[in-house]
């Protein structure tokens, strides 16, 4: 079978790699691991030409090919390394026009790899805003490679970038001379090296010889080769790097002069660099930054609470309806209490979830994202992280998963450890419908100084609650884990643009479609689970229960309502579900939770969200007027055996601190036992955050009581 045409897209961060990425596959998409390794594959189909279809395979954003992190050693190996099975045919190089000069080390690093290159020129509009000027065909022939304009936002320059890279298919061009003199570079030591693992490059050969130690397709003996090759030469690794990069940079000097023409030799000052001023600044940015977090909460309740109204509302009516026209019995309680319940506690919180997505879509796509990251630099380092860190834990408060993934961009492993520890204290998309429901609960649904909604506050003010405390444990932490290399936070800011709005939707609708398929079979399996659970117990138990209700219902028949009332109620206390919940009850009612909140904590495990879900089956089971109110009633009119509610303000107040810090997620243990190759770091991580959690928990029960 002959091997896929196979296109690599490399490129530095924010050079609008993705972008390209996405316009060439469109949805023939997926996301995979490199074999051997935890970093994200994201490959496509694209349909270059009529008769070429090929891979394309987008690598992980570098500077240079020196890797430093995780990620960039990556794209290193799949270049470097001639029998890698994803080793690409032809590489597009993304370059930003608007910071050519670093652009061309990168591009000229890839063109001596003698593998085909198309170069994309991105940012043009931006070069033109600063008063740069480049002659993109004297810059193709400086460089020996095609060249071509692209604006991948607006698919612009697209029909002929493929048409290069067709081309290129069809001719197989000889490789180009290098873009150095490396082997005068080098001297007689390389050729050895070059024929020692059969390469086609001498830059190949160099980096072979820069970091044969670290390259994984370089096996021990042909390692102890070098390594004696290397010896009898002199070899110095530092002297090599920067003499290579003083002489490329000597180039590239050179083609700029021929190609780039600015305006006036200050730079203009592009509308980003404006605002930039303002945002950027030590207190008015970290104000707007404030303000922008408080926009963002209070827009999740503001938008999401007529859909979500809508939702409850639909559910309990068809839950009603399907009630009144089923007969009694054992099939319609499971498909009513047990079946319609779970989906329910799914679909309301959907709206929800799709807000967040978008919004966090809106500040990434409009570049104030990678301002976060430069605004908060300065108090991750007080807790001796960097604002490397930041992005992963700003991906907490969608999901912790991809976000503990994140922190392999993070150079440091002191400092990517830390990070993956503290980062389940952000709260996440699946916290969510478990804050909505019980801050509805517990707090008044009124404007704070006549402005403000004082449920959004509240809401922000446990996403702030857990950001400051993972800041906390990190500076613990960094007092603990034994590191001597220090780091610094360089990163690229990008320009600001629009929202692409049809971006924003898609993120949207593939959000919620994940949350409802991937987590609503979760919560709709434990549902039914739980409906079991909660419907049948221990026979001796159940007859003891029947017999006394019977009884008590012929000696009362004019409480016939109430009486069937108690009777639910009983039954689902004596079942197995209730079993398991006052077995944990004396561990939890210090905090001021019962035995159905018990069980609750105990499926959320599963998933935070599962919460919701198992309130809805234990508040609906066995109970034939339950269908008629929404779950929000059936929590708030909740009475213990003394007839005082479950949920005061002490205990709804208690329970959203808890999950606040709680590891009630199995999937982030599992990813965290992945990234760190040990059970040792989920295990401290369950441990300490229960523990926090927990006593956090108790304190402000107590408070409040």
């Amino acid at each position: 079978m002959q091997r896929p045409y196979t296109i690599a897209l490399v490129g530095n961060p924010n050079s609008g790699k993705s972008s390209l990425f996405n316009v060439l596959t469109g949805l023939n998409q997926k996301v995979g691991n490199f074999p051997g390794v935890t970093v994200d594959k994201k490959t496509g189909v694209s349909r270059i030409s009529d008769i070429l279809s090929a891979n394309v395979i987008d690598l992980p954003g570098t500077y240079s090919l020196y890797p430093k992190s995780e990620d960039e050693r990556v794209t290193y190996e799949v270049l470097l390394n001639q029998e890698n099975a994803l080793r690409p045919d032809l590489i597009v190089v993304i370059a930003d026009a608007a910071n050519l000069k670093r652009n061309l080390l990168f591009c000229s690093q890839i063109i001596d790899l003698k593998i085909p290159v198309v170069m994309a020129l991105t940012m043009m509009d931006i070069a033109r805003q600063k008063g740069i000027t480049i002659d993109t065909t004297g810059l193709e022939r400086a460089m020996g490679v095609p060249i071509v304009p692209i604006n991948p936002r607006r698919s612009k320059g697209i029909a002929q970038l493929k048409k290069a890279i067709a081309d290129i298919q069809q001719t197989r061009p000889q490789p180009q001379p290098d873009f150095i003199d490396i082997p005068t570079l080098a001297g007689p030591w390389l050729q050895d090296v070059k024929e020692l693992c059969n390469l086609e490059s001498n830059y190949a050969a160099l980096h072979v010889a820069c970091n044969y130690t670290g390259l994984r397709h370089i096996n021990a003996a042909r390692r102890i080769q070098i390594a004696a090759v290397l010896g009898e030469a002199g070899f110095h690794k530092a002297r090599m790097q920067a003499e290579e990069i003083m002489q490329r940079y000597k180039k590239i000097d050179g083609v700029m002069q021929q190609c780039v023409v600015v305006d006036s030799p200050m730079k203009k000052m592009v509308v980003s660099e404006r605002i930039d001023k303002i945002l950027l600044h030590p207190v008015w940015g970290n104000m707007v930054l404030l303000f922008v977090l408080f926009l963002l909460f209070q827009g999740i309740f503001w938008l999401a609470r007529y859909p979500m109204d809508w939702t409850q509302q639909g559910f309990a009516w068809l839950g009603n309806s399907l009630a009144n026209i089923l007969p009694p019995g054992l099939v319609t309680d499971l498909l009513v209490n047990g079946l319609l319940a779970g989906i329910s506690g799914i679909a309301v919180f959907v709206p929800q979830i799709m807000i967040l997505f978008g919004l966090i879509t809106i500040l990434e796509d409009s570049g104030y994202m990678a301002r976060i990251s430069f605004l908060t630099d300065r108090i991750m380092r007080s807790a001796g992280l960097n604002g490397r860190s930041v992005m992963p834990l700003i991906s907490g408060m969608a999901c912790a998963v991809p976000a503990i993934m994140a922190a392999r961009t993070i150079q440091s492993k002191k400092e990517r450890l830390i990070t993956i520890m503290v980062t389940p204290l952000m709260s996440c998309s699946a916290r969510l419908p478990v804050y909505t429901i019980l801050i509805a609960l517990v707090i008044p649904d009124k404007l704070f100084l006549g402005l403000f909604n004082l449920q959004g506050l509240v809401l922000m003010g446990l996403y702030l609650l857990g950001f400051f405390m993972a800041l906390l444990v990190a500076k613990v932490m960094n007092y603990i884990v034994k590191a001597k290399e220090r780091t610094f936070f360089l990163m690229e800011l990008p320009v600001y643009r629009a929202p692409r709005w049809k971006n924003v939707g898609i993120t949207m609708l593939q959000k919620g479609r994940i949350f409802i398929v991937d987590v609503g079979k979760v919560i709709i399996v434990l549902s039914l689970i739980l409906w079991g659970l909660a419907t049948f117990g221990p026979p001796s138990k159940m007859r003891a229960v029947e017999q006394q209700y019977a009884t008590l219902l012929k000696a009362h028949p004019e409480q016939k309502a109430e009486i069937e009332h108690q009777h639910a109620g009983a039954k689902l206390e004596h079942s197995f579900a209730g079993i398991m919940g006052h077995a944990i009850e004396p561990v939890i009612r210090p905090l001021g939770y019962d035995w159905k909140i018990g069980i609750a904590l105990i499926t959320s495990f599963a998933a935070r969200e599962v919460f919701v879900g198992t309130m809805a089956t234990l508040y609906s089971v066995g109970d034939a007027s339950a269908s008629k109110q929404t779950l929000q009633d059936k929590m708030r009119d909740a009475k213990r055996e003394d007839g005082t509610p479950v949920y005061t303000l002490a205990a709804g107040l208690s329970l959203l601190i808890f999950y606040v810090f709680a590891m009630q997620c199995m999937s982030t243990l599992a990813i965290v036992r992945r990234e760190t190759n040990s059970w040792k770091y989920p295990l401290i991580q369950f441990a300490y955050m229960s523990g926090i959690a927990y006593l956090s928990a108790l304190f402000v029960y107590h408070v409040f009581k």
